[in-house]
């Protein structure tokens, strides 16, 4: 309670002198053992002019008061019935118990105000001390340079500042100068000569920013730097946030070295070059001219480590893949450097994504030179594959006319000093895309993927999927980023392609669909793979298998989810089925019956069919389960579908008809309660990665079930709300028979297709 931690406090910090003048305080009131009966608090502090009656004081007896003291550590303001119980169990009236806690109350103000006058007092007296040992100082100021008496006689507190100032700047200076160097290959323009000190005796001159003193956000508008970092010139004032200040000349911590980071852009940017030329010797094609390889030795010997050697149980993944895309490389960059639109154009791979500081936002308009750390959760759909986190520069630059190119690289302790943990399951070295411009309007993308992580945190049934690069390697961003691309481009025009539809909805209607249908996707992404993107409690219940992820998390103001608990339940198998085929078996609406519970012997109709890419399984549908008799309602399913060479996916979630009305009129989407469930499908044909199949898995013949030898990694996800109320209690009945449902939805689609 209140006043226990109050007393516990006092215990703590209140020194032997002070508890003997407490005690005195404590006699001196008689609140803790005497009582004025028929005086309160504010009674006994009425001024001379209206002097009390003389009141009978009753003195309570130690037993009282030992347990009214009790009382009081657990509740210093009891209410009327815990009165009334004192009351009764001590011998005391109502109101002695009353003014007993009202002047206890009063007592334990006056101590914590005295003590805290004590404690103000004695940091008081400590700034004094200090502030005479540095008058004592500034009085006698000592050359940097020679060591010897600056000024003789006495100087301000400001001059001294700002001359402390002056020493720092032109070292920040030289730094600037030769971290510009590296960008622009030359020597900076010519500096004017430094501001000279106002009121000053002396020769020392000031090159102070525009904030003036202390102000060390920017570099002052006397530095005229043409800071070249590529073709663009940057100005003055954006160039101020190029480094960072250290912490104040009074701080007790460190001050940050930015220029590291700097540094580390640099050189991350020149290995993604390198890496990126096509007939680079540090790639080894294969033998059927498909993917490439990594050559190790060759990268060895051409490139030092640039975040450090690899950790003790680290495995390394390198893949790199080419592409064209709908897309020009000044809106892709953009898109690149702000973490909302990155975190929007892979939506099932980047799980969260935020810029933690600017070191250089580049040059104005454009964002040649800009260098950004950031944090990000990158994931597969799958439960049995842990959610990567990277703390990470992402690094700028112009290359040349309509050639860009972005790198990020991890950041470890060794960057930031010792106040930052690194994150011990993954590290990102220098990795990135380059992106030139060609006349159609076009891009031609090259991305490169380098990456080291611990493999033991990778379920067994993965660890090939993830080693040969198809979980995060280059061919998953591409193939996003190209049917994204290609979404936005159909979107933006005004013709809708495959757009066949019963129910005719406006622009804005279907904008409103689009958006429930991501944010329905995003929860189904974040149910599957326990990103923090929302706050889910992991449950481990004896009779569900230890391939299942079973999550729970309440509800209680989110309006874009039902009211109360909700249960997340998923998790992953082999099939040996191609990719293709199950994801049009699954996305198939005459043969939903043959796996969906909620749909069994249901026929399902398309009302709204949105077209998301030219591939006729891209798209946003809302389909309706007619009723098999009069007296029930009509169903109505969301459904998102997509596919890739990446993967594809199936979400799907029932909403009520008054809801998806007002979104099909242009509506606020947000305010749809939505419980998604689905499949997330993985191609698994390791023949095209030039990789022998070292999983044990049943293989089948060629042909047969459309498998072509390989399979794929299918995950299934639900999400069921257990209880309405938030305070209710989860069951183990409740998480099996959610799992029954995993289960049951996985054995009807083997059964279907007709496998094992």
């Amino acid at each position: 309670m209140e006043g226990h931690g109050e007393m516990g406090l006092i215990g703590e910090k209140i020194d032997t002198g002070l508890m003997v003048r407490m005690r005195d305080d404590e006699y001196e009131s008689r609140s803790g053992s005497d009582n004025v009966e028929g005086a309160s608090g504010d009674d006994l502090d009425a001024g001379d002019d209206q002097r009390p009656k003389k009141k009978k004081y009753h003195r309570h007896t130690p037993h009282q008061i030992q347990e009214l003291e009790v009382f009081f550590k657990e509740c210093p303001h009891p209410d009327e019935k815990q009165r009334l119980e004192l009351s009764r169990r001590l011998r005391l009236e109502t109101k002695q118990v009353k003014f007993w806690f009202q002047n206890r109350r009063t007592q334990m103000k006056t101590q914590l105000e005295r003590h805290e006058n004590l404690m103000l007092k004695q940091d008081n007296d400590k700034l004094k001390a200090e502030n005479d040992i540095m008058r004592g100082a500034m009085a006698n100021p000592i050359c940097n340079n020679c060591g010897g008496p600056a000024i003789p006689g006495q100087i301000s507190f400001e001059e001294h500042q700002l001359r402390i100032e002056n020493a720092r700047l032109k070292d920040e200076l030289n730094r600037i100068c030769a971290l510009a160097n590296k960008f622009l290959g030359r020597p900076l323009l010519s500096l004017p000569a430094p501001i000279s000190l106002p009121s000053s005796n002396s020769g020392l001159e000031l090159a102070v920013g525009r904030n003036g003193i202390g102000g060390l956000s920017s570099i002052g508008t006397s530095l005229h730097m043409g800071l070249d970092l590529g073709d663009g010139v940057l100005s003055t004032s954006s160039a101020m946030p190029l480094i960072k200040p250290p912490m104040g000349l009074m701080g007790n911590e460190a001050p940050v070295d930015r220029s590291m980071f700097i540094d580390l852009a640099l050189l991350a940017m020149d290995e993604l070059i390198k890496m990126a030329q096509t007939d680079s010797p540090l790639w080894i094609k294969s033998l059927d001219g498909g993917k490439e390889t990594l050559n190790y030795e060759e990268y060895k010997r051409t490139f030092s480590p640039s975040i450090g050697s690899k950790p003790a149980g680290f495995v390394t993944e390198a893949t790199r893949d080419t592409g064209m895309v709908i897309i020009n490389s000044l809106a892709l960059v953009e898109t690149l450097m702000d973490t909302g639109r990155w975190k929007d154009m892979f939506p099932c791979t980047v799980a969260r994504a935020a810029t933690i500081e600017w070191i250089t936002t580049g040059t104005a308009g454009i964002r040649n030179g800009a260098l950004q750390v950031m944090h990000a959760e990158l994931q597969v759909l799958s439960p049995l594959v842990s959610v990567r986190q990277l703390k990470f520069l992402r690094f700028c630059k112009q290359q040349a006319e309509g050639v860009w190119a972005v790198v990020d690289v991890s950041l470890d302790i060794s960057q930031e000093g010792t106040n930052v943990q690194p994150f011990v399951n993954c590290r990102k070295l220098p990795s990135g895309v380059v992106v030139q411009d060609l006349p159609n309007g076009y891009s031609k993308i090259t991305w490169i993927e380098h990456s080291e992580y611990d493999e033991s945190c990778i379920h067994q049934l993965y660890r090939s999927f993830i080693s040969a690069g198809m979980g995060f390697g280059a061919q998953r961003w591409v193939a996003t980023l190209q049917r994204q691309c290609e979404f936005l481009a159909i979107l933006m025009s005004s013709s809708i392609p495959n757009e066949d539809q019963t129910a005719v909805i406006s622009s804005a209607g279907r904008s409103s669909m689009l958006k429930l249908a991501q944010r329905m996707t995003d929860n189904f992404c974040s149910g599957v793979c326990a990103s923090t993107a929302r706050n889910w409690t992991s449950l481990h219940v004896g009779n569900v298998g230890e391939d299942v992820r079973v999550m729970t998390r309440k509800n209680l103001d989110d309006p874009g989810e039902p009211h109360g608990i909700v249960l997340s339940a998923a998790t992953s198998v082999w099939m040996p089925v191609a990719q293709s085929r199950l994801f049009d078996f699954l996305r198939d609406d005459r043969l939903r019956s043959e796996w969906d519970i909620l749909s069994t012997g249901r026929p399902i109709q398309e009302m709204v069919h949105i077209a998301k890419g030219h591939k006729q399984g891209n798209c946003v549908s809302l389909l309706r389960g007619s009723p098999t008799n009069a007296n029930e309602n009509n169903m109505l399913i969301l459904q998102e579908t997509w596919s890739d060479a990446s993967g594809s996916v199936v979400v799907y979630a029932p909403v009520d008809i008054p809801s998806i009305n007002v979104v099909m009129g242009g509506g606020d989407s947000a305010y749809v309660a939505l419980l998604p469930s689905g499949f997330a499908i993985l191609p698994d044909e390791p023949s095209s990665y030039g990789r022998p199949h070292n999983c044990n898995r049943t293989m089948i013949k060629s042909g047969d079930n459309g498998t072509d030898g390989g399979g794929c990694l299918l995950t299934v996800g639900f999400q069921i709300l257990l209880d309405s109320q938030p305070t209710a209690k989860l069951t183990v009945e409740s998480v099996e028979t959610v799992n029954n449902l995993i289960s049951c939805t996985i054995q009807k689609i083997k059964a279907a297709l007709k496998v094992t």
